[in-house]
């Protein structure tokens, strides 16, 4: 490269070797005597930046941009990463809330289940002990309607006997009124049934 810039420079100073025969204008730098130092110190000056920029600037310039680039690149693979364990927290949360929410529509479907069972199985016993208490009534009923006309029968003789005492003044026999009521109820039960 400094090749490049050397023979550039021998070059220009070659082609405008005739402009040094010329006559001097007004101003120095455009005096052609004083060419031939102005160009050397071109030279120098142009090779200490050259050297400097090329050897110390230019290199620094470079890393810090390779260093950049390998940063950027790094923080971009970095950044890719963190996005697909992102996605991945994201897919987990969700089945999370999937499985939960299934979790928790089998537990209410569970817990209604044994609910409605335990309703049924009181129901069950409710009904069973309901349908105790009917056929227990029924049967006092029945027992009440069997023993009923003896009873009513023992109110009536002891209420004629009674009734007796008071209007004659002398106790009867309770077999004969007793008979006599059976003889009636005996009556009133063939009315009543239609015999």
């Amino acid at each position: 490269m400094l090749r490049k810039v050397i023979l550039f420079i021998v070059i220009t100073i070659v082609a405008i070797s005739p402009t040094w025969s010329a006559e001097s204008g007004g101003m120095p730098q455009l005096d052609p005597e004083f060419w031939v130092s102005q160009i050397f110190w071109l030279l120098i000056t142009f090779s200490f930046l050259f050297i400097v920029l090329s050897k110390f600037i230019l290199p620094k310039i470079s890393g810090n941009l390779e260093s950049r680039k390998s940063q950027i690149l790094e923080n971009i693979e970095i950044a890719d990463k963190q996005k697909l364990a992102s996605q991945k927290k994201l897919e987990e949360f969700d089945n999370l809330i999937f499985e939960t929410k299934v979790k928790a529509k089998n537990i209410v479907i569970e817990a209604k289940t044994k609910i409605m069972d335990d309703i049924n199985k009181k129901r069950d016993v409710f009904e069973k002990e309901i349908n105790s208490e009917i056929e227990m009534a029924e049967e006092e009923i029945k027992d009440m309607m069997s023993k009923s006309p003896e009873k009513i029968n023992q109110i009536a003789v002891d209420t004629a006997s009674d009734l007796i005492k008071e209007l004659i003044g002398t106790e009867v026999n309770k077999s004969s009124i007793s008979a006599i009521v059976d003889d009636l109820s005996k009556k009133d039960k063939n009315k009543y049934y239609g015999i």
